[in-house]
């Protein structure tokens, strides 16, 4: 288990080159890496120690406890509201025939840990996405100007290549950026998607859980109950039948122990919690890049606010004269290359923009 967890580490290993903001890093990499731990942990919890336990008379144990691990088990909803003196336990009370509608039958705990780790893959599928579709190009055109302990001559010689691409591929980046935001955009469709289909997956209660939690200690005792117990019972009931002697069908009533729920209840209220900051986080990064988009001249202030060591006036004439998608390669580049350099590439660049315009005064 130990050796499994451990070999996730490596989704934390710095990046050389940044080709993506914090919070995409944030939703696709550490949020990833979140869930496959949980589906780990639950797979461990789930195999290594026995998920059910039921006890009931009259049937092996190990059979009913296999039956209604596969059948499901069930609790009674009203239940819950009762006085704890009446019923055995949170949710298990006697049920007649004709009660069997109203029944909260639980399935949810077969399909957990496969649940995490498809949500899991879910998450990385935008940063997937977003490194087929950028091939690599920032590390291309960074040339190793992200190490500043370099001899003047290479880094001479490196400026000058990347300057040379920037103004041979210019206009020629705008599918690049928007490729990028429409993977932002993902992001945020992806939390929303999810936390539906886990609403689903609890059959209405994961979208209210963590008000419901949060509200229980203001509720007065003799009237709460607690709402993980009620979305993850730790003891529920199973009707097995079988023929008896006569061939008369038997009923026998069990009363089941989850003792994986615990896990289960503790892990869906942190989940709870993380996709609701993880949404607004993402809807924040949203807004951002539609001002930037919308708001040419926010665009100069980002890139000087990027490195105070370029002039002004470069990041202004830079980002007038450059469609929005040069200007978010430029924008990445600020986040690559050591700043002096960058500082040097920005002024050169603008000054053989500035000449290319007034050669040829068709270029926008």
């Amino acid at each position: 288990m130990y050796n499994l967890l451990s070999g996730l580490k490596d989704y934390f290993k710095r990046q050389e080159i940044i080709i993506d903001n914090p919070i995409f890093r944030i939703h696709c990499t550490f949020t990833t890496v979140l869930l496959i731990t949980f589906s780990m942990i639950i797979t461990w919890t789930q195999f290594v120690g026995q998920p059910i336990r039921c006890i009931v008379e009259g049937v092996p144990t190990h059979v009913v406890n296999t039956y209604c691990w596969i059948m499901t088990t069930f609790t009674m909803p009203d239940a819950f509201q009762r006085p704890l003196h009446s019923v055995a336990h949170p949710g298990v009370a006697q049920n007649f025939e004709d009660d069997e509608g109203k029944q909260k039958h639980y399935t949810y705990y077969q399909w957990v840990c496969f649940v995490l780790f498809f949500q899991a893959l879910l998450c990385y599928f935008p940063k997937w996405l977003w490194e087929t579709w950028e091939h690599q190009l920032m590390s291309t055109i960074v040339c190793g100007l992200n190490i500043g302990l370099r001899s003047e001559d290479e880094k001479t010689q490196k400026k000058s290549i990347l300057i040379d691409y920037l103004i041979r591929h210019l206009n020629q980046h705008n599918m690049y950026a928007f490729r990028y935001w429409f993977c932002e955009v993902l992001c945020f469709v992806n939390v929303i998607f999810q936390m539906f289909v886990m609403d689903w997956f609890f059959k209405g209660d994961f979208m209210s859980y963590g008000l419901n939690v949060l509200t229980f200690d203001d509720i007065d005792q003799d009237q709460r109950y607690d709402h993980m117990v009620f979305v993850f019972p730790r003891v529920t009931k199973c009707t097995f039948r079988k023929y008896g002697p006569s061939a008369t069908i038997e009923k026998h009533d069990a009363i089941c122990i989850l003792p994986l729920n615990i896990v289960n209840e503790k892990t869906y209220i942190f989940l709870w919690f993380w996709f609701i900051i993880l949404a607004i986080l993402c809807a924040i990064v949203l807004v951002f890049r539609f001002i930037m988009i919308i708001t040419p001249s926010l665009r100069p202030k980002l890139m000087h606010a990027r490195n105070r060591m370029v002039p002004q006036e470069a990041v202004e004439s830079v980002s007038r004269k450059v469609s929005i998608g040069d200007w978010w390669v430029l924008y990445m580049l600020g986040r690559n290359i050591d700043p002096q350099i960058y500082r040097d590439v920005i002024v050169e660049f603008s000054k053989k923009n500035e000449t290319a315009h007034s050669n040829n005064p068709k270029i926008h």
